[in-house]
């Protein structure tokens, strides 16, 4: 007979392993499955840097996830001598003319600064010379303007779910992988989980299984997702003075409504020349599976990324792409979050925190889900719920 479990964790990528970590802290008897082993690259949380900003254009109802994701972090860091995150700033661009959204918002540059003043987060405008003349790197057009904060810029996403599962096992966490989850179910108070290898009991069960979500799903559930795919990008420097001006002291990240049919982000250059420098563009119209996903960047897609986004606009990248990556975005509309119960099972949580900005809240998020799971206090999460998030 398995034990009973306090709490099982479906998904031990972004918000999964966060979660397991602070359960296994509190003292809980934890239960991790993950159908790969975490980090690794079929889902959402993989591609060496992720954008981290505490100013949301999505919603300030975004920012208070961020900085305690930041906090839990720098803890992180101090505890195992770490190096997780790295605020070097952001700059979000916009300027005049039909511009590309940013997750949804046409207005991104001042939802931005809207959700800075309302998280008390110090911030500049700058003009298009002021732009000119501190990032010499980007080709701004005339008129462009931007947002400037320096608590924003990125984490490295591997390395923190590599540290989370190893403390969640040091305090006691058993984490399964290369197990696939095939079916949940609550019954009798305990909820019953079937894998490929065995069935488990937990009294609560938390599934962030990203991508693979919806196939856990009744379809009434399910249709409030959809899968995308997304391509990163390393780019060469044309050479070693412009590889130098990508540098995280003179480069901050950046998200850019640029006036083509996709907005950009990207990052500064976080090793040598021949590591490239990261950047990639957003598309939601084309859905996926994890399972049927083509996991190469063409070379057509190779040079259609350089010659409309790269080219015109950090004209020091040469078009020599280093490497790419696939990755999957789990979409609701609106760039939501789903944080909620089950709608028909009160001990099954399922988080579903993505749309393309998910990582950033992890840890904040992997707090909250095991203050969910053990019955603690913790913020209002309402306006994540399924029923007001269910695609007609």
């Amino acid at each position: 007979m398995s034990p009973t479990y306090d709490v099982a964790v479906l998904g031990l990528g972004a918000m999964g392993s966060a979660a397991a970590w602070q359960l296994a802290r509190r003292g809980a008897r934890v239960l991790g499955i993950d159908r790969h082993a975490p980090p690794h690259e079929f889902g959402s949380t993989h591609g060496d840097t992720r954008v981290t900003r505490i100013a949301c254009g999505e919603g300030p109802e975004y920012s208070a996830f961020v900085r305690r994701s930041h906090e839990i972090w720098r803890a992180l860091e101090a505890e195992l001598g770490v190096e997780l995150l790295t605020q070097n700033g952001m700059l979000v661009i916009s300027g005049k003319g039909e511009r590309a959204l940013s997750h949804g918002i046409d207005a991104f540059l001042a939802a931005t600064v809207d959700a800075a003043r309302q998280a008390g987060v110090e911030y500049t405008l700058l003009d298009t010379a002021a732009m000119r003349a501190r990032f010499p790197a980007f080709r701004f057009s005339d008129g462009d303007e931007g947002y400037l904060d320096r608590v924003s810029g990125f984490v490295r996403p591997e390395l923190c779910i590599e540290v989370q599962l190893r403390r969640a096992r040091e305090l006691g966490a058993e984490l399964h992988v290369n197990e696939t989850v095939t079916s949940f179910r609550q019954k009798d108070g305990l909820v019953s989980v079937t894998t490929d290898k065995g069935t488990y009991q937990a009294k609560q069960l938390i599934v962030s299984a990203g991508p693979w979500l919806p196939q856990l799903l009744e379809p009434e559930l399910a249709r409030t997702f959809k899968i995308t795919r997304q391509v990163l990008y390393w780019f060469r420097a044309r050479d070693a003075a412009a590889h130098a001006r990508f540098s995280p002291d003179r480069f901050p990240v950046y998200i850019w409504q640029v006036p083509a049919p996709q907005v950009i982000y990207g990052f500064p250059a976080t090793g040598g020349i021949d590591e490239g420098v990261k950047i990639a563009s957003e598309q939601y119209e084309l859905e996926t599976t994890p399972e049927t996903v083509d996991r190469t960047a063409s070379k057509q897609e190779i040079r259609e990324m350089y010659e409309t986004y790269v080219g015109p606009f950090l004209p020091g990248l040469s078009p020599v792409c280093i490497k790419s990556k696939i990755c999957l975005y789990t979409w609701v509309d609106g760039a939501r979050f789903i944080i909620d119960r089950h709608p028909e099972h009160d001990r099954i949580i399922i988080a579903s925190p993505c749309s393309g900005h998910g990582f950033k809240h992890s840890a904040g998020i992997g707090e909250l889900l095991a203050q969910m799971a053990l019955g603690e206090t913790h913020r209002d999460i309402s306006m994540f719920r399924f029923d007001t998030r269910i695609r007609a």
